[in-house]
C-alpha cells in the first residue's frame, strides 16, 4: 500500500488530495451512522450524483479492474465529481467497500420458499454465494474485512438463519454455521479463479503435471502416490464445488 499523502494547505477546495489511508478511521466503518442514518450532501449546490450513484461506479470499477482500481479519485472521476465532494457520501475506502458489498447483496434475491430439508436449503444458499461472488470476483477478499452487514446482506442473512431453523441450533451457532458456510465458499471462489487464470497457460499445466508425476514415483511419497492413482473424479468448477460443499454440510454437527 502507497504512503498516505499529504493535503494540500487548502483542502476545503475540490482540488485538494486527501489519501484514502488518512481517511480511513482507525474505529472502522460505525454501521449505526452509516446504515441508520440517511446520507446528506455538503451545503451549497445540489451534487449531480447520489450515494447510490457512487457505489454503482465503484462496483463497475471493481468488476472490471480489481478492488485496487477503487478509489476516491478514481470514483469522482467516473460520476463527475470532485474528489473532496465525495466524502460526505462515504468518508473513506472503508466505507465505500462496505456500500459496495450491501449494493451488490440486492442481486441475492431468494425466489424460492425453504424446503425444509437444511442440509438442501444451506446448500442452495452456497451456490447463490458462490454464483454471486464469480460475478463479482473482488467479494471474497472485501468480505474478508467486512464485519456488519448492511439492510440488503441481512434479507440474505435472515433467509439463511431461517434455513437453520430445523437444526435446532441456538442463534449464535446459526450466525457461526453462516459465517463458516461464507468463509468457505469465498475461500473456494478465490481459489477457482485463481486456478481459472492459471488454467490458461498450457505450459504451466504441463508442467505441473510432469513435477506430480516424478513426485509420485519417487518412492517416498507413497500415500500422495496413491492419492494420484485413484480414479478421477469430475473436474469442472461446479462439479468440484458441489462436491466439498456436500462434505462440508454433510458433516455438520448439530448437537
Amino acid at each position: 500500500m502507497a504512503p498516505a499523502r499529504a493535503a494540500t494547505a487548502n483542502p476545503g477546495k475540490e482540488h485538494a488530495t486527501v489519501s484514502d489511508d488518512a481517511r480511513s478511521g482507525a474505529a472502522g466503518v460505525d454501521p449505526e451512522q452509516l446504515w441508520l442514518r440517511p446520507a446528506k450532501p455538503r451545503r451549497g449546490r445540489r451534487p449531480s450524483f447520489s450515494r447510490e450513484a457512487i457505489t454503482a461506479a465503484a462496483v463497475a470499477l471493481a468488476d472490471a479492474e480489481g478492488l485496487e482500481a477503487v478509489t476516491m479519485r478514481r470514483v469522482a472521476a467516473e460520476v463527475g465529481a470532485g474528489v473532496m465532494s465525495l466524502y460526505s457520501y462515504a468518508p473513506d475506502k472503508e466505507t465505500l467497500l462496505e456500500l459496495m458489498v450491501d449494493h451488490v447483496s440486492a442481486e441475492l434475491e431468494i425466489t424460492d420458499p425453504l424446503s425444509g430439508d437444511w442440509r438442501a436449503d444451506l446448500k442452495t444458499v452456497a451456490h447463490l454465494q458462490r454464483a454471486h461472488m464469480l460475478r463479482h470476483p473482488w467479494l471474497p477478499a472485501a468480505l474478508s474485512t467486512r464485519r456488519v452487514p448492511g439492510p440488503r446482506t441481512l434479507a440474505f442473512l435472515e433467509h439463511a438463519l431461517a434455513a437453520l431453523r430445523p437444526t435446532g441450533l441456538d442463534g449464535a451457532a446459526k450466525l457461526e454455521v453462516f459465517a463458516q458456510l461464507t468463509a468457505f465458499v469465498a475461500g473456494h471462489v478465490a481459489h477457482e479463479l485463481a486456478q481459472s487464470a492459471a488454467s490458461r497457460s498450457p505450459e504451466r499445466a504441463a508442467a505441473e503435471a510432469r513435477y506430480l508425476a516424478a513426485v509420485a514415483a519417487d518412492g517416498r511419497h507413497p500415500e500422495l502416490a496413491e492419492a494420484l492413482s485413484a480414479p478421477g473424479r469430475p473436474l469442472t468448477p461446479d462439479a468440484t464445488f458441489t462436491r466439498f460443499l456436500n462434505r462440508l454440510i454433510d458433516g455438520l454437527d448439530t448437537d
